[in-house]
């Protein structure tokens, strides 16, 4: 491609030499570090399927009405075979956890290194700490058979998002999208539904990648609906029992 006369650096144009190799170091060590993230989540978490990965706010309190609901959705989904995974921290991740290690099945948490709100909770049979925000949210999608999103902020509408994206352009295979919580993400839907596709900007079949569901049995029952409807997944996972599919 013809740059068109404008100077466009590279690195190996520097001059000075030392200045290039520090930063060749540095960027190289860099690259290291994130391999390293994919590699360590791989080794642990490739055999753990299935699994659901639950999100919502690291502000919930533990007397907060969703904390208590989010505890039970993942007591439920670890009773019923499914391996929990959340994003290890406080609030709503720390409700997933305790509920998933309360269960029969594993609890992951996948930490994330922050300077405020993320500190470890304790209920992780499973830790793994990510100094990278899109090598953690690829360990989210890779090991996940459903999503489960609790209200959130910005986080987790950035994974929700994510995953709709994927799935919607065909990058990640189609799994089940649940929200908890009617009042809450009313709002968003009705957005969806008023702003994008009355613009253009999704398709009608867009908005039937996420269900809305408040009851925790409600959402175990729509996960292996999900699943059973689709019996050409069946085959990728055993039917010992206790096994998901």
């Amino acid at each position: 491609m013809v740059s068109k006369g404008k100077n466009v650096p590279r690195l190996r144009q520097i001059a000075d030499i030392s200045r290039a190799t520090e930063k060749k170091a540095r960027e190289s060590w860099h690259m290291l570090t994130i391999m390293a993230e994919f590699i360590e989540s791989t080794e642990r978490l490739a055999e753990l399927r299935p699994a659901v990965s639950i999100f919502g706010s690291a502000r919930t309190k533990p007397d907060d009405p969703f904390y208590e609901k989010a505890v039970d959705i993942a007591r439920r989904l670890s009773d019923a075979g499914l391996a929990v995974i959340s994003g290890g921290g406080p609030g709503i991740m720390e409700a997933a956890n305790k509920g998933g290690y309360e269960g029969q099945s594993a609890s992951v948490g996948l930490n994330i290194e922050l300077p405020r709100e993320q500190k470890g909770n304790q209920w992780q049979n499973i830790s793994i700490s990510f100094r990278h925000f899109f090598a953690r949210k690829v360990a989210f999608v890779k090991y996940a058979d459903a999503y489960v999103v609790l209200p959130g902020g910005f986080g987790t509408l950035d994974e929700l998002t994510e995953v709709l994206t994927l799935i919607q352009t065909g990058t990640s295979r189609r799994i089940p999208v649940i929200l908890v919580g009617t009042t809450f993400w009313r709002g968003l839907l009705d957005w969806f539904r008023t702003s994008l596709l009355a613009n253009g900007m999704i398709e009608a079949k867009d908005l039937d990648l996420v269900q809305l569901i408040d009851e925790p049995a409600n959402i175990v029952d729509a996960i292996f609906a999900f699943y059973e409807a689709r019996e050409d997944l069946l085959s990728a996972y055993s039917k010992e029992p206790g096994a998901y599919l």
